[in-house]
């Protein structure tokens, strides 16, 4: 999942968590023979050249660099630094397009450069995390789901956990996510049933005056778009190739079905792709009102309007492209800034209020778009005991009457904290889209990696700036679900 792979089990409209749902028992890793060693990245060749202090003279680096013009060999990567963090003599190091042994141009360069006096030799790559380097690649980021191997359900206090009925649904649902794979084409269209459409139609309509009221514009001004163009209403549900096409259209965003929880990691980095990892499941009809996952409801009504955005989906992606072989640390960092603005952010208004109750606050995170309780919480300048008493925050916080609201800096909210079974006490705010883009797309820029991934949105390849080594990819998903399991374990008396 993404948010530490628990969602929030609360009344409202969605949990507005993690990525994706369980998957009821139904194992995605039935793949068709893809390993995740064949594909190759580009050839690189990353080559360090050492000055003595008898060498290291003004000029000698451009020296250096005027070899590799010579001999016309692409650069991608350089740095400098003293060697060992000694005063003898410093280093370059940089990456170069090609591999020696195939490309004699190489080798010459090698030869000339230490014409001049200095050590120049090749490096291994950098050993780094796993991550997709292709869309066909994100096929292995929805390989492991949360949940794959013990019922699916987040847990048994699960609405839907003891309806057979339900539980046969979302087999199925499940299936049809697992079948689909990169390059085939249209998603399949799911055929929902009279039961699961009043459940939507209850949810749309709910949600619908709250949005009026207090949804960001961008959120709003798609609308209209999204109702003639790809089926958004209360009488039906939409179909996730429809939503994709018109998506595609406007931002190059698509979704993707999915049928689990997936690692913050998986679910960030298939977002470098413009592809967002979307269920098809809806939630139990017992109570339209409550889910303890996200379903169809929270990632159409929720997410999907304002991935049409430029701004919004330009930070969206670049939030995905910097998890791209980044740290555990940092992964947990990025997650952190998708959950205070994609999932729990909110933004000013464009326009002067001229309600004296208009607070100017503004909702553009998903988790709160589809929560017609925490749009209250959030925005009211007074918001209700039911609101209050209904997010838990009367229980939790009794005296909070209503939530902290911090300027949004990406650096403040990669540390902070957050609860995931309440209403949240603390929000961060931007002055615009534009604005949280430029700052979210500054603070990816500090973070400290071994490369950065060069996207291609023709050909929707990411290639590494540097000389790099993808380790064997492995899954957090059981160690996941068991803390998941472990954690809603700790919440009964």
């Amino acid at each position: 999942m993404l948010r530490r792979a628990i969602f929030p089990a609360r009344p409202s409209l969605s949990s507005g968590l993690a990525r994706a749902s369980p998957s009821l028992g139904v194992s995605s890793t039935e793949f068709r023979g893809y390993s995740s060693s064949n594909a190759k990245l580009r050839p690189k060749t990353r080559i360090g050249v050492f000055f003595t202090r008898f060498h290291d003279k003004p000029g000698i680096a451009s020296d250096v660099l005027a070899v590799l013009k010579k001999y016309n060999l692409q650069l991608t990567h350089l740095e400098s630094k003293l060697y060992n963090y000694s005063f003898d003599g410093a280093t370059i190091e940089f990456d170069i397009d090609g591999v020696v042994g195939t490309n004699p141009r190489i080798e010459e360069a090698l030869k000339h450069i230490r014409s001049l006096g200095v050590q120049a030799e090749v490096r291994p790559p950098i050993p780094v995390p796993w991550f997709p380097s292709t869309r066909k690649e994100i096929d292995l980021c929805v390989e492991d789901v949360i949940g794959a191997g013990a019922g699916g359900l987040v847990d048994q206090d699960h609405p839907g956990f003891n309806d057979k009925e339900y539980m046969k649904r979302r087999e199925e649902i499940t299936r049809i996510a697992n079948g689909y794979r990169e390059g085939d084409g249209r998603i399949p269209r799911l055929e929902y049933t009279a039961e699961e459409v009043r459940v939507w139609k209850a949810v749309y309509e709910k949600l619908e005056g709250c949005h009026a009221r207090w949804a960001c514009e961008e959120f709003n001004e798609v609308l209209p778009e999204l109702k003639a163009e790809a089926g958004y209403g209360p009488n039906q549900i939409p179909q996730l190739n429809d939503i994709s096409e018109y998506l595609s259209s406007k931002t190059g965003f698509r979704l993707r079905p999915v049928c689990g929880l997936l690692s913050a990691r998986d679910f960030l980095n298939a977002l470098a792709f413009r592809t967002f990892c979307s269920t098809q499941y809806i939630r139990h009809g017992g109570n339209p009102f409550y889910t303890p996952e996200p379903d169809v409801c929270h990632e159409l009504i929720g997410h999907v309007p304002l991935l049409a955005d430029p701004h919004f989906a330009e930070f969206t992606q670049k939030v995905g492209l910097a998890s791209l072989g980044a740290s555990d640390e940092a992964i947990a960092r990025l997650a952190s800034i998708y959950w205070f603005t994609v999932e729990f952010g909110l933004v000013r208004s464009t326009m002067k209020p001229t309600d004296p109750d208009d607070t100017g606050v503004r909702v553009m995170g998903a988790g709160i778009l589809s929560s017609f309780g925490e749009m209250e919480w959030s925005a009211a300048r007074r918001p209700s005991d039911e609101c209050r008493e209904m997010g838990s925050i009367a229980r939790d916080y009794p005296d909070m009457r209503n939530p902290i609201i911090e300027k949004f800096d990406p650096k403040v909210a990669a540390e902070k904290p957050y609860p995931i079974t309440t209403y949240q006490p603390t929000y961060f705010i931007g002055e615009s889209l534009r604005e949280m883009k430029e700052l979210i797309s500054d603070y990816c820029d500090t973070i400290d990696r071994p490369f950065h991934p060069v996207y291609d949105p023709i050909t929707g390849i990411v290639n590494p700036s540097r000389h790099v080594e993808r380790l064997d990819r492995t899954s957090t998903a059981a160690d996941q679900a068991e803390k998941q399991k472990a954690y809603f374990a700790s919440l009964k008396p």
